[in-house]
């Protein structure tokens, strides 16, 4: 057996985990903000397949220019191909962006009745136990990583401050029918930021990986769309003219990208857990700043966002990860 075999994987150091787990907060924080900005924007048009495609279009466009006009994005899809053909990266591993489409289309489809903070609970709910199976199963870039028993707590308490937060909204039976799109949506995100890491290591580049998430998303988001409007009919919402409402897609951009950087130096689960806190802060924020008809902020939903952040900082506290 070789030297490589039985050296012991190097251990990432503890600044750049909590580098990572800062920046996978702040994404967490915009990706509420996407929330609220995709089911406004469902609502305007009455038809959330519509608004996630508007979503995600705006987002291609703006990469399918910023791409290839960096020295380091052309350089990540000549190596995305060459991983492709030379079977380092596989196909499958290409097809995050069909998860993140799925999360932006339950935004538009949910949001508007079930507020942000509701949604984002039915999201974590999928999350977290998706990225506990997913680092499990080393489909990430930092390869297996082990179910500790401080992992599984932080996971678990995260849930308990979630459901603490919004817990008074789940009574309707209505509301917890609806919130299963956003909970499958969640199960989808863990498995997204697996493969898209996967993506950004062949590709050496954040922008390339976040490229090949949106193209793929786009694509299946225009089917579904398609299928939406044989079935049901074209939109009947007109196009809203408020510049923020198209601003999904670059926030869109901006999450996965971050994503697709740290998760190396994170894990999935880590990476989840931060990003979770930051989406719990952000949600509360808006709910409390600029409250809508589904939003009810309360006491608990506070104490539940305090509650996250604590599960953050002991998985982030945790034994070091090994890649």
């Amino acid at each position: 057996m070789s030297d490589t075999d039985t050296a012991t994987p190097p251990v990432l150091s503890a600044t750049r985990r909590i580098t990572g787990v800062a920046l996978a907060s702040v994404s967490g924080v915009a990706v509420a903000v996407q929330s609220r900005i995709n089911g406004e924007l469902g609502v305007r048009l009455a038809d959330g397949f519509a608004a996630a495609v508007i979503s995600f279009g705006v987002g291609l466009v703006v990469l399918l220019v910023l791409v290839p006009a960096t020295p380091g994005g052309r350089r990540g899809l000549v190596a995305v191909r060459a991983a492709l053909a030379a079977g380092t990266l596989r196909p499958w591993q290409c097809l995050g962006g069909v998860c993140g489409a799925f999360l932006v289309a339950t935004q538009g489809l949910t949001i508007g009745t079930l507020g942000v903070a509701v949604f984002t609970v039915a999201v974590v709910a999928g999350q977290t136990g998706s990225s506990l199976a997913v680092d499990r199963a080393g489909i990430g870039p930092t390869g297996r990583q082990p179910v500790t028993r401080q992992r599984l707590a932080s996971a678990v308490l995260t849930v308990l401050a979630v459901g603490l937060a919004v817990g008074d909204r789940f009574g309707d039976p209505g509301t917890l029918a609806l919130a299963l799109l956003p909970l499958l949506a969640g199960v989808g995100i863990a498995w997204q930021q697996a493969v898209n890491g996967r993506v950004r290591a062949a590709a050496d580049s954040a922008l390339t990986a976040t490229l090949v998430n949106f193209s793929v998303g786009t694509i299946a988001l225009l089917v579904a769309f398609a299928v939406d409007a044989a079935v049901r009919g074209w939109p009947i919402g007109h196009l809203p003219t408020e510049p923020w409402l198209y601003l999904g897609g670059p926030i869109g951009i901006v999450f996965i990208a971050i994503a697709a950087a740290v998760v190396r130096f994170t894990g999935v689960l880590l990476l989840g857990l931060a990003t979770i806190a930051g989406q719990i802060v952000g949600a509360v924020l808006l709910d409390l700043v600029l409250p809508t008809a589904a939003s009810h902020p309360s006491l608990n939903t506070l104490l539940g966002a305090a509650l996250t952040m604590v599960a953050v900082l002991i998985a982030a506290l945790g034994p070091p990860t090994r890649r």
